[in-house]
């Protein structure tokens, strides 16, 4: 499913832009309740989720069908006149990583979308690095409303096959053609905050993934807060604290651009 939530377009917008990058399978119903958080604060709010097809069976095994969404979704900041705004992105799951991943290479390395003025990235339930027990677990929530027991069981079975043989069987080969998100955003030097929500009773994305791309990235000093619910489950942080969960977010959006705003006039 995908969504895109905006406004008419102007030419006189200034607020702060977030983009919420939808997990596998998510409901835009689920993924709008975020949005409240950032309305509340006079922000112009983006909803992007990718199909889960895409998520769980092209992007798993290796096809990079994600990049040309990661463009579309970054030039309609300049389709609506914000890409003078500044950005921050919201990331879910690894469904939304998958995605984030490529938008960050773009951001790198198109002249166009290069100029766009990213602030800061809060990362939810997210990173996670090659869990096949959590991928299962994943699809098997997504398939369990709509698909009978016995097809359900036989896609999980070949799902789980096919991913054992591609990320791990053959992963020296296959990482070659094409790096896993995971180990592509271990490069990741990008300037701006990041903030990882995370929970240690997580079942689908370890909390151990989590914790070494956080230890990686202050290693090199770069700008990196995080937040441990530590009962709450996959995506689930913000419904079983739902107070805590915005006045995390809200604080970090408002540093990001106090930050901002103090580089830019010392530039």
């Amino acid at each position: 499913m995908e969504n895109f939530e905006s406004g008419d377009k102007t030419s006189q917008r200034q607020e702060p832009v977030v983009i919420l990058l939808g997990w596998g399978g998510c409901k835009d119903r689920l993924l709008a309740k975020y949005s409240t958080i950032y309305h509340k604060q006079g922000c112009f709010v983006i909803r992007y989720t990718a199909a889960w097809r895409t998520v769980f069976i092209s992007e798993s095994f290796g096809f990079s069908t994600l990049r040309e969404q990661a463009e579309k979704l970054l030039k309609l900041l300049f389709d609506y006149k914000l890409e003078k705004c500044p950005v921050m992105f919201h990331v879910f799951s690894n469904g939304g990583f998958m995605l984030y991943r490529y938008i960050l290479e773009l951001l790198h390395s198109h002249r166009q979308l290069s100029k766009l003025h990213v602030v800061g990235t809060i990362f939810d339930s997210a990173p996670g690095n090659r869990n096949v027990r959590g991928s299962v677990r994943a699809l098997n929530v997504i398939l369990k409303p709509n698909t009978n027991v016995l097809l359900r069981f036989l896609g999980l079975a070949a799902f789980c096959l096919m991913v054992i043989v591609v990320r791990i069987i053959l992963y020296p080969l296959t990482r070659l053609l094409h790096e896993n998100h995971y180990d592509a955003m271990k490069k990741d030097t990008s300037p701006w905050p990041q903030l990882y929500l995370y929970s240690k009773a997580d079942p689908i994305i370890s909390y151990l993934d989590v914790e070494s791309m956080i230890a990686l990235r202050r290693s090199r000093q770069l700008p990196t807060k995080a937040f441990d619910f530590e009962k709450s489950e996959h995506v689930e942080h913000y419904r079983r604290y739902p107070e805590r969960y915005s006045e995390i977010c809200t604080s970090f959006l408002k540093d990001c651009l106090v930050e901002a705003k103090g580089s830019s006039v010392h530039d």
